[in-house]
């Protein structure tokens, strides 16, 4: 199966390159070991809401995962605006930095912080319509707490338990699956944090460090309470879900989603996701 990459443009050892370039070896430690970390951001009509956060945020990630973060946040957003000048004015971009490893430390699978390496990719990814709405299904798969996994990084290492639950999910029929944590509450969809709204309020998982509470949740919870509407955090059931008035997700890739179907029920995109998705494109362009 050929994969047709559409335009990339990424800094790395000093220079701009085009195209998916080769950035690790066969002995660099990440490509084997999985000791990288990475955060996405978007650019979209024009503008790139809370780019500075992300990019803060993969600084953190990298130090969670015992890398050093070399470049600062200022240094990260000055690349990625120079970034984005090598595409067509308003093109929808995923912007992703990244940090690895190349070198083991002195115990091999520990990685060895000096050798860290980074570097900044963008392409062209289109944002979903606005009324493409998800199925979503409960996973058997669950997130791992920080015990287990290196929950507190954005790390590349955990997303083949959230891709197993989506090819799962998908051969079910359908979008997304919900991943509860290891006590069984429910902590965020495979590719997006989640929302319900019940009786005019929003409600979604309380942070317990088994999932990213997002840039883009943060965002659009403080934007509901902003505009009045209440937003409780909390530990929620799947059957709460399942009971909902209505579903939708937050996540940097899509921004605000609504979900349209839970298991057999199918939902309406409601008045709450609405004014979330009218609050967050508002706060973008402002």
């Amino acid at each position: 199966m050929s994969h047709h990459w559409t335009q990339t443009w990424s800094f790395f050892n000093g220079e701009w390159q085009e195209g998916n370039i080769p950035i690790m070896g066969v002995r660099t430690h990440a490509a084997w070991l999985g000791t990288s970390v990475f955060d996405g951001a978007r650019a979209f009509e024009g503008v790139t809401p809370d780019l500075a956060q992300h990019c803060a945020r993969v600084n953190r990630s990298a130090v969670a995962m015992g890398l050093k973060p070399l470049v600062s946040v200022e240094k990260w957003v000055e690349l990625t605006h120079e970034g984005i000048k090598r595409f067509a004015p308003g093109a929808a971009l995923y912007i992703r930095p990244m940090y690895w490893a190349e070198y083991p430390g002195a115990r091999t699978v520990d990685a060895d912080p000096e050798s860290t390496r980074w570097c900044l990719s963008l392409y062209e990814a289109g944002m979903p319509s606005p009324d493409h709405g998800t199925a979503i299904t409960l996973s058997r798969y669950r997130r791992p707490t920080l015990e287990c996994a290196v929950t507190d990084a954005k790390a590349g290492c955990l997303y083949p338990n959230n891709s197993r639950a989506l090819v799962e999910a998908h051969a079910r029929g359908f979008d997304n699956a919900v991943l509860c944590d290891m006590i069984g509450n429910v902590a965020e969809l495979a590719t997006a944090n989640v929302f319900l709204a019940k009786d005019g309020v929003a409600f979604t998982p309380a942070p317990n460090g088994t999932f990213l509470a997002g840039i883009t949740r943060t965002r659009t919870a403080g934007l509901l309470r902003a505009a009045g509407i209440e937003v409780v955090e909390g530990a929620l059931t799947w059957r709460d879900f399942l009971e909902a008035d209505e579903i939708f997700s937050t996540g940097n890739y899509s921004k605000v989603t609504p979900v349209t179907r839970i298991e057999a029920r199918d939902l309406q995109p409601g008045p709450v996701y609405r004014r979330a998705r009218e609050l967050y494109w508002e706060f973008a362009h402002s």
